[in-house]
């Protein structure tokens, strides 16, 4: 193993180890496992274009590259062109990953759930780390230094911990910076050798004088690690204490045991299954309504729209002020009875919530405090710090009651709503869909198979209501507890969500509270008991509509109960007349509705319920093709070399055939410089000292030529001996045939991996970066005399400053 790949691997293990003290600050180790990879694929990349070129700046660029793509790769991998490149909606998704996270990280306390947006500000930080520290400690040989980024990485999770970062994640930490170190002097005295450093000639004074002389460079390193060890005990001490959200190692609003016992704003299912099974029923509101119906007042946290397999989330959406009156529900239709009710709400001092609980949909909210409004859910988010904690607010929301026969008539939903909660991951069983279809068999529209697959999970399945069951909200979560059949309603309703989305049935799992207990005063009491989560299914005319799977939890509503009537069910696919005639006496509001507003549903319904609404336009098409040639330009950058060596060896040999106009010299030395630079490329460096015969022998000597290859090398040389030192050159032919009997032998005689660096990663490509330094050479002297040798700064005021009058 060579020295710089050693350094490698204990770069990417150093970096690694000091990373092991962001362990406590989140739930699990998943996202180490794929920081760990990721980090050894931009490793290996380091080692290859290093093994490749020498150039320090292309190893960086590549890395950097590398980087980028394998963060597209993990976290943006649907939104990015051909799956790694990032166009537009990958880099926005990335910014937008980076913000949740931002906000989860001032949300949630000690240790936080693994949210996308934590993982990825996690993730890429190490990559980040590990490409400064392998940067530093491998492409520049510098380990020493290395150690800053190590530092800053265990300082961070150091002054975040609530007792700082521990014994022995400081322990490991230190032995993958003292390894690095290590590393790093064996590297350098395995390349120098022993070196005689004033030894003094009494008994034993030569061996302690190359002992001494070796150990210089380690004792160095050892000095500057000690002090950097030394920083990174005092600067965890020196910080500041932090709280709040993920700073704030206290219980409040956690949902975790004794503390708030609150639900989370992100993911409100870290806490639900403990909510559930708390032994005390802790208030957490209370409120009161003019609901007639109050056993269906669902009281509505947020909704997860969002299945990666390994769990159900909410999506990153954008968020606008807070309007004086909340858009029209996307999808309900005119024709649909609804009636508006008011609420008043109180929330308790223990219960610190980042979303607002709200009936839905909520039409009007009027509360205090800092809030903003995501559109797609309906849900007011908390800004800069704000709770619920113990925060009064009214609600004016809509009860939506349609028939069974308005949901049997609805017509397929917009193509772009449907594509985005129809969607499920290629790691979901078979036994979903093959499960759903049984269930569903012979239903004849997505009103009666949902309200089947309602049916089988609430009385006909078998399942069993129990909430000690094992948590858990992925594919196999999914998969177990349709083959054990109990669990909670975590279970029922992701699975519901998940099988009606197999059969083509736009779904999303909300979570809240259920409508809690009526007091003697008239009002409504809510409880940690209460936490629930409930499927709700898009019905185009209808909007989102909620569904009851859970056994003896909550409330079954009127449209879904078996016995509901069908009015016109035995014929959805004749959709009534009045559904279709009566918005046509009007122009539709979304005629006149700008597109933006028309995608966030504020527009009312469009002319035709069912029609499909005019297609997202997405990003210009002239933005698209810009990022797409960025990315190919990107691509290209490595094979820059391999490029400009094709174009130097066509004008040569062009040259050497007589295509080009020149005199017989000027083709004999494109010829030789071809010759030498093929040479090179595999190898045999160039020696400016030597003369052509000796040129020629060294290239058969260490290039390995066999007898046709070394005669037409002898044959160049000759040549070039003609042409400089011969009174009258004779004319030379062949050269190209010459020089293409040479390239063939140094590729017959070289192995694999010297062929592809030879044709990839060409030595002689330097050639560019010297013209460019000869070229920047004779600009500073050209400009030197034109100055008269002033600086450049000096000579442009001099330029500026206005003439003096003469006296």
């Amino acid at each position: 193993m060579s020295g710089r790949i050693r350094l490698a691997l204990c770069a990417w293990a150093a970096t690694l180890m000091a990373s092991g003290a962001l362990l406590p600050l989140v739930e699990g180790s998943r996202w180490l496992v794929q920081a760990a990879f990721l980090l050894a694929v931009q490793s290996a990349v380091g080692v290859l274009v290093r093994w490749l070129s020498p150039a320090r700046f292309l190893t960086v660029c590549l890395q950097m590259l590398a980087t980028v793509l394998l963060l597209t790769v993990a976290f943006a991998r649907e939104y990015a062109l051909f799956g790694a490149v990032p166009g537009p909606q990958a880099v926005r998704w990335l910014f937008e990953l980076l913000a949740a996270g931002s906000d989860d990280v001032g949300r949630y306390a000690i240790p936080a759930p693994a949210t996308d947006g934590i993982s990825l500000m996690l993730v890429g930080g190490v990559l980040l780390i590990g490409l400064a520290v392998d940067v530093l400690a491998v492409t520049f040989r510098s380990a020493a230094p290395a150690g800053l980024p190590l530092l800053a990485l265990y300082s961070v999770a150091a002054g975040l911990a609530d007792e700082g970062a521990g014994r022995l994640w400081f322990l490991l930490a230190a032995c993958g910076y003292l390894l690095l170190l290590l590393a790093e002097g064996r590297d350098r005295l395995s390349g120098w050798g022993r070196v005689f450093g004033g030894a003094s000639r009494g008994p034993g004074g030569l061996v302690a004088g190359l002992e001494g002389a070796g150990r210089a460079p380690v004792r160095t390193g050892r000095r500057i690690g000690a002090v950097a060890l030394g920083v990174a005990l005092v600067v965890p001490a020196a910080l500041p204490a932090l709280d709040g959200g993920l700073l704030d190692g206290g219980g409040g609003g956690t949902g975790r045991g004794g503390g708030g016992g609150t639900i989370s704003a992100v993911n409100p299912l870290v806490s639900l299954q403990n909510n559930l099974n708390q032994p005390v029923d802790r208030e957490v509101m209370t409120y009161r309504t003019d609901s007639p119906s109050p056993q269906d007042f669902y009281i509505r946290i947020l909704a997860l729209d969002r299945f990666d397999g390994s769990e159900w989330k909410s999506s990153t959406r954008r968020l606008r002020d807070v309007p004086e009156r909340l858009p029209q529900p996307a999808g309900l239709g005119h024709d649909v009875p609804v009636a508006e009710v008011r609420t008043s709400f109180s929330a308790a001092g223990s219960y610190a919530q980042t979303y607002l609980p709200m009936p839905y949909p909520a039409s009007a909210v009027d509360v205090e405090g800092r809030w903003r409004y995501e559109p797609e859910g309906r849900t007011l988010v908390g800004d800069d710090g704000q709770t619920t904690r113990g925060v009064n607010y009214e609600v004016s929301s809509l009860t939506v009651m349609p028939t069974a026969g308005q949901l049997a008539r609805a017509m397929a939903p917009r193509s772009d709503l449907a594509s985005e909660y129809t969607r499920v991951p290629g790691s979901l069983p078979d036994v979903v869909l093959r499960t759903a279809e049984e269930v569903t068999e012979g239903a004849r529209n997505d009103y009666e198979r949902a309200v089947r697959l309602q049916d089988w999970f609430a009385s006909e399945g078998g399942f069993r209501y129990d909430t000690t069951v094992t948590s858990g909200t992925g594919t196999a979560a999914i998969e177990r507890f349709l083959r054990d059949r109990e669990g909670f309603c975590v279970h029922f309703s992701f699975t519901m969500a998940a099988m009606a989305r197999t059969l083509g049935i736009p779904a999303r799992v909300a979570v809240g509270f259920t409508p809690g207990t009526a007091k003697g005063d008239g009002s409504m009491t809510v409880g940690l008991k209460d936490a629930h989560a409930w499927p709700e299914l898009y019905f185009e005319g209808v909007g989102w509509t909620r569904f009851e799977p859970t056994p003896s939890r909550g409330s079954t509503p009127s449209y879904a109960l078996p016995q509901a009537p069908s009015d016109g069910a035995d014929a959805p696919e004749q959709p009534s007349q009045d559904v279709t005639a009566t918005p046509s006496d009007a122009p539709s509001a979304s005629e006149t509705c700008p597109e933006q507003s028309r995608r966030l549903g504020e527009c009312g319904e469009s002319t035709a319920p069912g029609a499909l609404a005019s297609g997202d336009p997405g990003a210009p098409v002239g933005r698209i093709v810009l990022w797409t040639l960025g990315g190919l330009v990107v691509l290209a950058l490595p094979f820059l070399p391999l490029l400009w060596r094709l174009r130097a060896r066509s004008r040569r040999l062009g040259v050497s055939r007589g295509r080009a106009p020149a005199d017989t010299a000027a083709r004999v030395l494109a010829a030789w410089r071809e010759a030498v630079d093929t040479a090179w490329d595999h190898g045999v460096a160039p020696d400016d000292s030597a003369t052509p015969r000796g040129t020629a022998a060294r290239i058969v000597r260490l290039g390995e030529l066999d007898t046709s290859a070394a005669e037409a090398v002898h044959r160049l040389a000759g040549a070039v001996e003609q042409v400089l030192y011969a009174p009258r050159p004779r004319a030379a032919g062949g050269l190209f045939e010459d020089v293409a009997a040479v390239r063939a032998g140094l590729r017959a005689s070289a192995g694999r991996a010297a062929r592809l660096r030879a044709t990839f990663a060409p030595r002689s490509a330097v050639r560019v970066v010297w013209a460019l330094s000869d070229l920047r050479a004779r600009l500073s002297r050209r400009w030197a005399d034109r100055t008269g040798g002033r600086g450049r700064w000096a000579a442009l005021t001099a330029r500026l400053r206005p003439p003096r009058a003469r006296v």
